[in-house]
């Protein structure tokens, strides 16, 4: 939010208990920013996609960076975050439109 007026939450419990995510999807068209988030889990045959969350390019730009904030907060609290597996940062990602079954050949 551009300006600091205080605003007012109510979050429902079934909302409060959240979702838990290892995998996160993101997608993109010129108006919009999909993110979807999923759980991929041992002895489960494929991710399930738990949430999607659709916001404007400027939005995700805000959410990019209150997030790059709070991990740097975090870190500099806890220690640095070591991600592992030999991933550069930025790694690890891809498009959903590079797979067969999303791709613009279907």
């Amino acid at each position: 939010m551009a300006d600091n007026k205080e605003i007012s939450l109510e979050i429902k419990p079934e909302i409060a208990k959240g979702n838990y995510s290892n995998l996160a999807i993101i997608t993109h068209s010129h108006s919009e920013f999909i993110i979807d988030f999923a759980t991929m889990l041992p002895g489960l045959p494929k991710p399930e996609i738990s949430n999607r969350l659709v916001m404007t390019p400027e939005h995700a730009k805000r959410l990019l960076n209150a997030l790059m904030d709070n991990v740097t907060k975090y870190e500099s609290q806890f220690g640095l975050i070591d991600i592992g597996g030999g991933q550069q940062q930025g790694g690890g990602t891809f498009n959903l439109g590079d797979l067969p079954q999303f791709g613009k050949n279907n």
